[in-house]
């Protein structure tokens, strides 16, 4: 007998969320964090991208904004020192929450918290062994060491996880000799804002909103002319290793914009004060028999805005799996989809933050020149859009078995408005339980039919849409679509390929 069927370790964002969808899944998890109290350091000053979406199909998205610090931004990103600006589009690929990331933990540890999760913090995992069964942990407490037992263990614990360690995963990549600080502070009135968020800082002149290249590294500025609160950034190379726990102060962030700008810039109250460098590492592997990864333990990337939104999404990916293969109807490699399907989604994310990191880093008239060509192409509506997409990460189509695909197979499901017998509702609503759902859209018995030897595990819905993207959807507990059936599909094709597509995802009926 096992003390939890999951262990997790590590209470962030990544983990958190897993621990509330295991839950909604049946599945009892247990969450050791070693740090005694959430930590109030906002590594993070946002949460955006396809996260938001899957937030609004659980239900959750209302409360996530109701707890934000103020608006939502004007949708204007940074993207490698230059700007990916939706400003001009009315529905735009990209949102984002100024939601420090503190606060994000509480809203994840409340929802947690209501839906029964244990949390032990205080409580530091100090080793890890597994056999066929089970995996093993020692643990040293507040009151002293102890071992515990569970089907499965998560490391969640960041980027220098010791799961990580303990499963012998190789964590290949680069480190770039370079810090960033980010931090929203206070002006005092001696400087002034114009309506542009230029800056006038006396005895030096006029600093333009936005990035400003210097010999000594980049320096940024976001700034509003209704208010004395501006966001300010600097990037430096250096070599200095820096604790993760040690916070930055206002002292460290003046020093830095010092040396990048060469004069002294005052500043007032902090309201936030942040320090990260930036690597770009990937697991080899997000599973090592009983011992899986995700969030930072299995991915670090060289841009911000991006590794909370992947980490909670490898989250929700992995919490179905383990819950289908713990209760003990998991397709034959089940599981092993979680590596195939993440580490996709990392190497994807991967791919343009790195690209950034091109785009960031040349000083020289060239990378200039490269800088002005990408932000020339961005003025065309079609590629702003799908390098939104990727930043998102909403472009990903995770492959699916057989050979025959509809073209929304693999995809995140689109949040249709469905008519029913009982009145009016979406697919974001049938998937606020993490059930998974077929969804008929053309009244066909005949699918219902093969779909109700799932019963137990799918729910079955008929509905008429205004625009039928297809006849019938199976869509994951995820909201990615495993199966679509094409307008008009004959039912000698479709039924036989519903009948393989549910059994290759929830089991033998």
């Amino acid at each position: 007998m096992t003390d939890a069927d999951v262990i997790i370790v590590g209470a962030g964002p990544a983990g958190l969320m897993l621990a509330a969808e295991l839950r909604l899944a049946g599945v009892r998890p247990l969450v050791l964090e070693r740090q005694p109290r959430r930590r109030d350091t906002p590594k993070a000053g946002g949460l955006g991208g396809q996260i938001l979406e899957l937030l609004r199909y659980r239900g959750l998205l209302e409360r996530f904004e109701a707890a934000c610090t103020g608006p939502a931004p004007a949708p204007r990103f940074p993207f490698g020192g230059v700007h990916l600006d939706f400003t001009q589009l009315a529905d735009p690929p990209l949102h984002a929450l100024p939601l420090p990331q503190p606060r994000l933990e509480q809203l994840l540890d409340e929802r947690a918290g209501e839906l029964g999760v244990e949390i032990r913090r205080g409580h530091q995992v100090v080793g890890v062994s597994q056999d066929d069964a089970a995996v093993s942990v020692d643990v040293r407490g507040p009151d002293g060491p102890y071992r515990i037992s569970a089907r499965y263990l998560v490391g969640c614990d960041g980027a220098r996880s010791r799961v990580r360690d303990w499963a012998g995963i190789a964590f290949p990549g680069t480190t770039y000799p370079e810090v960033n600080r980010l931090a929203q502070v206070t002006l005092p009135e001696t400087v002034t804002i114009r309506g542009n968020g230029d800056l006038d800082v006396p005895g030096f002149g006029t600093i333009r909103a936005g990035f400003t290249r210097t010999d000594q590294g980049l320096f940024g500025v976001g700034a509003s002319p209704d208010s004395q609160v501006v966001s300010l950034y600097t990037i430096e190379d250096e070599s200095t290793e820096y604790d993760d726990d040690t916070p930055m102060t206002v002292s460290e962030l003046q020093d830095s914009l010092r040396r990048v700008l060469g004069v002294q810039l005052p500043v007032g109250e902090a309201m936030r004060l942040s320090r990260f460098t930036f690597k770009a590492r990937q697991a080899e592997r997000y599973r090592h028999g009983r011992i899986l990864l995700a969030g930072d333990a299995a991915h670090l990337f060289p841009a911000t805005g991006v590794a909370i939104n992947a980490g909670m999404l490898d989250a929700v990916n992995l919490a179905w799996k383990l819950a289908a293969d713990l209760h003990g109807w998991a397709p034959v490699g089940l599981l092993d989809t979680y590596h195939d399907e993440r580490h996709l989604a990392g190497a994807r994310t991967m791919l343009h933050t790195r690209a950034q990191v091109a785009l960031r880093r040349g000083h020289d008239a060239a990378a200039e020149a490269l800088r002005e060509v990408f932000q020339e192409l961005l003025a065309d509506e079609q590629p702003l859009r799908r390098m939104g997409a990727l930043v998102a990460g909403t472009d990903i189509r995770y492959p699916m078995p057989g050979s025959h695909h509809h073209p929304l197979a693999g995809t995140f499901a689109p949040d249709l408005t469905l008519h029913t017998d009982q009145g009016m509702t979406s697919v974001a609503e049938l998937l606020h339980s993490a059930r998974p759902i077929f969804l008929d859209l053309a009244d066909r018995p005949e699918l219902r039919e093969t779909a109700r030897d799932w019963g137990q595990r799918v729910d079955i819905h008929t509905a008429k849409t205004d625009h039928r993207p297809a006849d019938a959807l199976l869509i994951r507990p995820d909201a990615h679509i495993a199966w679509a059936a094409t307008i008009d599909e004959p039912a000698d094709t479709a039924a036989p390929a519903l009948r393989q597509a549910l059994s290759g995802w929830f089991g033998t009926p």
